[in-house]
């Protein structure tokens, strides 16, 4: 298998990177963002496969909203998956791109063993969204709050500055909500990092409030891990996925007790355990 590459899809540029040794992981996102968040180690006994998808890669000078639908996105997936010739692996999705990982592997199950998703609430729309405002509000400690305010009033400053990476700024300068460590800069991480923002809008505005992954669950067959971040206040509560397993009998559900929205980079030792040992198929 190559290490890396791109395929150009509708006059969008996709890349793909291959790290690691071991069962393929299938890591939907960014090919430039993600790689900086899993640890090293965990390279030496899986194959982490990074690619992009559209809100994330060189695009065409225009394009159309029919460019972007959630179907084009999937099937764009599923190229690269050809591409690359993959036959079985796992699927992981981190965050929004949870419901591109549940999506793809009900779409097009036939290469998908297993089904890996972390630190997602069961929805986006407004509800769910003021549900983990309120959240934040009634649960963090004060001086995670102030930080926050403190953060959050540079962000308008910053997308006045740079438009076309609003989503970037909204992500960095809400870091006091992401993070177990509230004093952590996410900046590095996202260095370098393209945004289409009409897509990225479509997609966690549109297209996430549409779906509910409890619904999805319910209702497919094959292993799913859960992970979620006890401190993750961007998409928390983890109460937002009571009884999951009892709906969902193929449902693992983990949570990191020191994690906010990012339990691969702040619990790497634990994370890296966890989400070897379930592929592998032990107890955990």
């Amino acid at each position: 298998m190559e290490r890396q590459g791109k395929i150009n899809i509708g006059g969008f540029e996709l890349s793909y990177r291959c790290e690691g040794q071991g069962t393929p992981v299938l890591i939907i996102g960014s090919t430039i963002y993600y790689p900086r968040l899993f640890s090293a180690a965990l390279r030496e006994k899986l194959q982490l496969i990074f690619i992009d998808h559209r809100g994330f890669a060189t695009a065409p000078a225009a394009y159309k909203p029919e460019d972007y639908t959630l179907e084009r996105i999937l099937d764009d997936t599923e190229a690269i998956r050809e591409l690359l010739g993959l036959d079985k692996f796992v699927m992981l999705g981190h965050s929004g791109h949870a419901f591109l990982a549940l999506e793809y592997a009900k779409k097009y199950p036939a290469h998908v063993q297993k089904v890996a998703l972390f630190n997602s609430a069961p929805t986006n729309n407004q509800e769910r969204q003021k549900q983990s405002i309120a959240y934040f509000l009634s649960a963090a400690e004060p001086e995670r709050k102030k930080k926050f305010e403190q953060d959050i009033a540079l962000l308008q400053e910053d997308i006045k500055r740079d438009p076309a990476r609003r989503f970037v700024h909204m992500l960095i300068r809400m870091g006091p909500q992401s993070f177990y460590d509230y004093h952590i800069d996410a900046a590095p991480m996202w260095e370098g990092v393209t945004t289409n923002m009409p897509i990225i809008d479509y997609l966690w505005g549109k297209a996430f409030a549409q779906l509910d992954l409890r619904k999805s669950l319910a209702s497919f067959d094959k292993s799913v891990l859960l992970g979620l971040g006890q401190h993750d206040y961007l998409v928390g509560p983890v109460d937002l996925w009571a009884g999951i397993e009892n709906e969902a009998k193929q449902v693992k559900k983990v949570i990191f007790a020191r994690s906010g929205h990012n339990p691969m980079y702040e619990e790497p030792e634990l994370f890296d355990r966890t989400l070897f040992e379930w592929i592998e198929g032990r107890a955990l």
